[in-house]
């Protein structure tokens, strides 16, 4: 049987880049091997999201998504700058309408408690002289937001980690996994005639994201209670038809509720712009159909800053699915990072809840896991 000193399941971003930063780091000798489901890496939430480098600003200060994304971010700059990924700094604008200033400033406060220095106070003349188009009472200036080809980013993490010995196996779905006196019994069904695969770990990585709590259940040992309820969070975008109106990210003060950033203009590096995400919470079900008749809120919310806009230039574009963790009203949900301390099945790291700024941290929680969880013993 086939033995492997770690099995990290889900080739994602999350996936990837700690495939990469562990084969970096440990010794040749030192076996990875990195499952996919799908034919192709990043078929998830990683290749439909905004693809937005976040500076840090909306994260509750002393959370992991706070600290990993401000880390995270500088390693994915110097990342993009060092392996020639494509990217820009382009700079984002938080609007706040009459009566949202408040907002802003809270903001503004959680960003500074959070390192992140560099935000800038404009009126609204000043959003004028920035985005002509752009219609709001006062906003802050993000200059450390940018965007990055996702897809470029996974490629040179994917080539880099073969390169450094892990083992890829795509299309290699996950059936269940049983502790055993090497580790673990892993279980696998592989390509499209599921073929059976059995080998053994020492450690497991479930990076599976969407489907992270499913393959928890297919752990033998594990106890119900260490897996988190989640709840899809599908995104639904419109592009927009016509010449691009902005030259960089515009967003709405997020929503009261901590339900999303608002529905948000973004670029991609070509200068396509698109509208979105909402939020959607569907439960579990994974559906990447976007109803055109979601158009109408859209244009509503658009307008607010955008108010020259016209509806038929709103097209449904591609939606994009979450992996959110259950949270009462109101409450931000962070990522949740479980290992022998809290699960007491040794060898074992679940990672739960990686939604954004999941793409910025990538690199960062990468590094965390290996530094500082049990999972190397």
């Amino acid at each position: 049987m086939d033995h492997f000193d770690l099995c990290i399941v889900g080739a994602g971003v999350i996936g990837l880049a700690i495939a990469e930063e562990f084969s970096a780091t440990l010794p040749a000798s030192f076996s990875i091997l990195l499952l996919e489901q799908h034919q192709r890496f990043g078929q998830e939430t990683s290749s439909r999201n905004s693809e937005v480098i976040h500076a840090g600003i909306y994260y509750a200060p002393g959370s992991l998504k706070a600290r990993l994304c401000v880390s995270g971010r500088d390693m994915l700059y110097d990342y993009c700058r060092t392996h020639g990924i494509a990217h820009r700094r382009i700079g984002k604008l938080i609007l706040a309408q009459e009566g949202e200033t408040d907002m802003l400033e809270s903001l503004a406060i959680t960003a500074a408690a959070n390192g992140v220095t560099s935000l800038q106070w404009l009126d609204a003349a000043g959003i004028r002289a920035r985005e002509a188009l752009v219609q709001a009472h006062s906003a802050l200036y993000s200059p450390d937001t940018g965007i990055i080809d996702s897809h470029g980013l996974m490629t040179s993490m994917l080539h880099r980690a073969q390169a450094a010995g892990v083992l890829y196996a795509p299309f290699t779905r996950v059936d269940s996994i049983e502790p055993c006196s090497e580790g673990f019994l892993v279980s696998a069904a592989c390509g499209p005639d599921e073929q059976a695969y059995r080998f053994a770990a020492s450690r497991v990585i479930n990076a599976a994201g969407l489907q992270a709590t499913r393959l928890a259940r297919r752990i033998d040992g594990l106890r119900p209670e260490h897996i988190p309820a989640m709840q899809v969070s599908k995104g639904n975008y419109f592009r927009y038809n016509g010449p691009p109106p902005f030259s960089q990210l515009i967003y709405p003060v997020p929503e009261a509720d901590q339900r999303g950033l608002g529905i948000h203009a973004t670029l991609d590096l070509s200068g396509q712009v698109k509208f979105g995400p909402d939020v959607q919470f569907t439960g579990e079900e994974l559906d990447y159909r976007v109803d055109p008749a979601r158009r109408t809120a859209f244009a509503e919310a658009v307008k607010r800053y955008f108010p020259t806009l016209r509806d038929e230039a709103l097209l449904p574009d591609y939606a994009g699915l979450r992996p959110r963790l259950a949270t009462t009203a109101g409450k931000q949900a962070d990522f949740m990072i479980q290992d022998t301390s809290q699960h007491g099945l040794p060898g074992l790291l679940q990672l739960f809840g990686i939604e954004s700024p999941g793409l910025t941290a990538s690199l960062a929680l990468a590094r965390h896991l290996r530094q500082e969880s049990d999972i190397l013993g």
